[in-house]
């Protein structure tokens, strides 16, 4: 087996500790080339949950994992949405109803994803956090153009080798990084897989999950942090896994009705 992204060849029994080593060598340089936009995504976010505005996250198919990292975890708080449509991402039967043959023919259908869009009222200091390692998709693109259609900012996380390297599938020739504020590099490779193993000629090994999450962790914590710096507490959600935690359980409620509160205008 040849791991061409750390240049040598490890025998095939090896090839859980090559992924873990690239993996971990993307988190570093991630941390390198990408904290710095990453602060100026979580200043962004908490200067419009500070305003009393929404974060919205959009992902389909395996990007939909990173907006629920967001919220509801256990560390989230009120203010970031998870936008997850489930036409679109619900393909775990693989085969057969709610197989991914549909929400793969979903993702290239232009339009569908200003019909999402029109469900929602959305206020003048919402913005949007759009995930796609490909960057490509129609609904992708058009639900970053529609939010800034709308005067809110988009914040995208996108592989930049793979969103460059790929023809756009969207009629007007734009992909992601065309119709974003800001962009994150999740440092993937094209094709998101980085080990190669004799015998096959596919490559395995996906990291788009490993770097996507340290990328939505990190904003989190950033704008949680801005957010006491305003003076602005956010409302966390506890773990409640800590049974007969009165104060937890108590915290959890508050929690609840702190999200119902921060939803009011969409819907008005």
């Amino acid at each position: 087996m040849r791991d061409t992204a750390l240049n040598r060849t490890v025998p095939t029994s090896q090839a859980s500790s090559a992924f873990f080593d690239h993996a971990m060598n993307l988190l570093q340089e991630l941390k390198r080339t990408q904290e710095g936009v990453i602060q100026k995504a979580a200043e962004l976010c908490a200067d419009r949950i500070a305003r009393g505005g929404l974060v919205f996250l959009f992902g389909n198919g395996h990007s939909r994992m990173m907006c629920e990292e967001m919220i509801p975890r256990q560390g989230c708080y009120a203010g970031f949405v998870a936008l997850v449509e489930t036409a679109l991402s619900n393909h775990a039967a693989i085969i057969g109803a709610n197989g991914l043959r549909a929400p793969l023919y979903l993702e290239n259908y232009e339009g569908y994803a200003e019909q999402i869009l029109r469900s929602f009222h959305f206020g003048p200091h919402d913005a949007f956090i759009v995930i796609s390692t490909s960057g490509i998709r129609p609904v992708i693109v058009e639900m970053a153009m529609g939010a800034q259609a709308r005067g809110l900012p988009v914040i995208a996380i996108v592989s930049k080798a793979h969103c460059e390297e790929a023809k756009a599938a969207h009629s007007s020739g734009k992909k992601l990084t065309d119709c974003a504020d800001l962009v994150i590099d999740n440092l993937c490779p094209p094709g998101d897989c980085v080990l190669e193993l004799e015998g096959l000629e596919w490559r395995t090994g996906p990291v788009s999950t490993i770097t996507g999450a340290m990328i939505i962790n990190m904003i989190r914590c950033a704008a949680a942090d801005a957010l006491l710096k305003r003076g602005v507490k956010p409302v966390v959600l506890p773990s409640h896994q800590f049974v007969g935690n009165t104060s937890a359980a108590e915290q959890l409620e508050a929690f609840y009705e702190a999200y119902r509160q921060s939803l009011r205008h969409l819907f008005e």
